[in-house]
């Protein structure tokens, strides 16, 4: 099992967004998938269905985002992490200007903030070190005080070029936190 270079991925989006809105129908099928995720073609459709009946909460992209990453399916992951940043991107109209205040306390600003770092870590997981690296450019000017802690993800990029990664190189620590150059 690999998992990130930090588990605060995961409870950092998690915290991005609170449930708020939500219909009871569609916590109780993202909580129905959660009991049966070790088996894909039962908890899918209750992901799907839950996308259908709230297509653009964070909580539904959130859930199947976990459902594909943890299953290992990363390609999966990263068309959910892409399509939560445009939605995420509507949501906050066509000037993304986020303050540090916003990149602390507003859930919707955090949820992009995070969108674009899974979508940046799984771009880099995925061998795709180009999307990787715009996408922490942009990452590091919207967060400069790097309060989703996109920062790390330059050190992996920065390892990651320099010599043909394997799987077990991810799970090596990083004992880092910031955007300065790696």
């Amino acid at each position: 099992m690999h998992h990130h270079p930090s588990s605060q991925h995961d409870a950092g989006f998690d915290s991005a967004v609170l449930g708020g809105g939500l219909p009871a129908e569609v916590e109780g099928l993202i909580k129905q998938a959660g009991l049966v995720r070790g088996d894909r073609a039962q908890a899918e459709p209750l992901l799907q269905k839950a996308r259908e009946l709230a297509p653009s909460h964070p909580a539904t992209l959130i859930a199947m985002y976990r459902f594909h990453f943890y299953g290992h399916r990363l390609k999966e992951a990263r068309l959910v992490a892409q399509e939560s940043l445009s939605i995420a991107r509507s949501a906050l109209g066509p000037d993304i200007n986020i303050n540090d205040e916003q990149a602390r306390f507003d859930a919707a600003t955090r949820f992009y903030l995070f969108a674009l770092k899974a979508f940046a870590y799984l771009s880099l997981r995925l061998g795709d070190t180009d999307t990787a690296r715009n996408t922490l450019a942009d990452l590091r000017q919207l967060d400069p005080q790097d309060r989703v802690g996109g920062g790390v993800l330059t050190h992996v990029l920065a390892r990651a070029e320099a010599l043909d990664l394997s799987d077990d190189d991810f799970s090596a620590p990083i004992a880092h936190r910031g955007w300065s150059t790696p």
